[in-house]
């Protein structure tokens, strides 16, 4: 993949809650990578040490020069998609956001970003429960959705390229369905997510839409033959609508898994609440691996990265690798 495309900068509100102290500097030679681990059932296991995992980078095994679970702080990024698909429930994502957030801990840093045809930064990194809430009221609905600039313009402008001790999250509420008037393609918009180091958890509203395109699908074709005449132009434009649905949710969940986040798919809005909850227990029980490169090489190369455990019925999950620093 080539650079990314320039894009324009993040507008932002006159809010913001960044202190010095907030930023940690380290060890550039040293890469840390988020890992959570399931069992065949699925049920996250929180119980492992380091002589637990295997990594390795570019096929080479590494040596693990530390492991911290839960231990170290996380900064999230709430991104909620705006547009029509959205708009009508966007109660429901306040009551989510708001509940996710009460199961932060209290070192743990959090910012919210809407997009539609704009992309906008209704809160800057906080820790404040109070500020995350008056931010979710500024939320209004808009229209078009730049879904590939949106991920860009968050990796960008609020993780930056440095690497930090603090593990990196993006969750955003969307069908990933981008309308095209952006400047960014999702693998650039990929690309810069790696080179932050930020894991995305996406919950897609595709069930959501799926299940009323289909409806209204099979009420038409349910019709007179004139009547299913009559309404062809509708009839193609559903069903191209769930074509499209369906390599939105393809692109969603490889996105997921290259930054190792997961894709959620609640079949309503009413399960928001359950859905951001489970997202937060994840990050509860998230193990931070760090290890020292054995390749020395600076050359801004990608390095793909693999985590196993020495239980086979135990399934890790973690991004695709990470960009070397460049000298």
């Amino acid at each position: 993949m080539g650079p990314p495309p320039p894009v324009p900068s993040l507008k932002k509100q006159p809010e913001q809650e960044v202190s010095p102290g907030d930023v940690v500097s380290v060890d550039t030679t040293e890469v840390m990578f988020p890992v959570t681990v399931r069992d065949s059932s699925g049920r996250l296991i929180n119980d492992l040490t380091r002589n637990d995992f295997r990594v390795f980078e570019d096929g080479a095994m590494q040596p693990l020069s530390d492991l911290a679970l839960r231990q170290v702080p996380v900064d999230v990024v709430l991104m909620v998609d705006a547009s029509s698909s959205v708009a009508n429930n966007l109660d429901d994502f306040r009551r989510a956001a708001q509940g996710f957030a009460a199961k932060l801990e209290s070192d743990d840093r959090i910012s919210l970003i809407k997009f539609d045809d704009r992309i906008e930064l209704l809160q800057d990194w906080t820790k404040s429960r109070f500020q995350l809430q008056r931010a979710l009221n500024r939320i209004e609905p808009g229209m078009f959705t730049r879904f590939n600039d949106a991920l860009l313009l968050c990796s960008r402008e609020q993780f930056g390229s440095d690497t930090t001790k603090s593990r990196r999250a993006v969750i955003v509420l969307s069908d990933g369905i981008d309308n095209g008037q952006g400047t960014t393609t999702l693998e650039a918009a990929l690309q810069s997510l790696l080179k932050a180091q930020v894991v995305v958890y996406i919950v897609s509203n595709t069930e959501i839409s799926r299940a009323a395109k289909r409806a209204e699908l099979d009420s038409l074709l349910n019709g007179s033959e004139s009547s299913i005449r009559f309404n062809q132009v509708t009839i193609d434009r559903l069903r191209l609508g769930l074509k499209v649905l369906d390599q939105s949710e393809e692109n969603l969940a490889q996105l997921a898994q290259a930054t190792g986040g997961r894709l959620y798919k609640p079949q309503t809005f009413d399960a928001l609440e359950s859905t951001y909850a489970e997202v937060a227990d994840e990050l509860r029980h998230q193990y931070a691996l760090y290890f020292t490169p054995l390749n020395k090489t600076r050359d801004g190369s990608f390095r793909r990265v693999r985590v196993e455990t020495t239980n086979p019925a135990y399934r890790p999950q973690t991004r695709v690798g990470y960009f070397a620093p460049r000298s």
